[in-house]
């Protein structure tokens, strides 16, 4: 990993959240006021070492809440000037990790909503809301 550029950017990046951001706050607070219990920061099949952000394990329902920076939102995605080749292959990578994890977890019968950060927190918990509605396939 590259030295960040200078004091500032590694103390913004060390405040980087893992998990319980801001948005996955504010979600399951309107899933859980619909009524739905969940797994928060599950792990959902070992050899895919990958947690769900939230998680419905019997209707196997995983959601994971991706930065649009980290992830690469079509919509917000920046590519930093600093070390960008580094970057470049980094951020690439999570993108093809996100797309192997849904194609892995599709193939366990888990249905995968990803939300982007800047979604609005009724509308995300409307689709997983809707997800969890659907008659899961027999």
């Amino acid at each position: 990993m590259p030295e960040p550029l200078d004091e500032t950017v590694r103390r913004r990046m060390q405040r980087q959240r893992r998990r319980d951001t801001p948005l996955e706050l504010e979600i399951r607070r309107r899933l859980h006021a619909r009524g739905y219990r969940f797994r928060v920061d599950f792990r959902l099949a070992p050899p895919l070492r990958t947690r769900a952000d939230v998680c419905f394990t019997k209707q196997k329902v995983a959601v994971f809440i991706d930065g649009c920076f980290w992830h690469g939102c079509p919509q917000h995605a920046t590519s930093p000037k600093n070390n960008a080749e580094w970057w470049r292959e980094k951020l690439d990578a999570n993108i093809a990790r996100d797309r192997r994890t849904d194609a892995a977890l599709g193939e366990l019968g888990w249905t995968v909503v990803r939300i982007w950060e800047h979604e609005s927190a009724d509308h995300a918990a409307a689709r997983v809301a809707a997800c969890l509605s659907r008659p899961s396939p027999a």
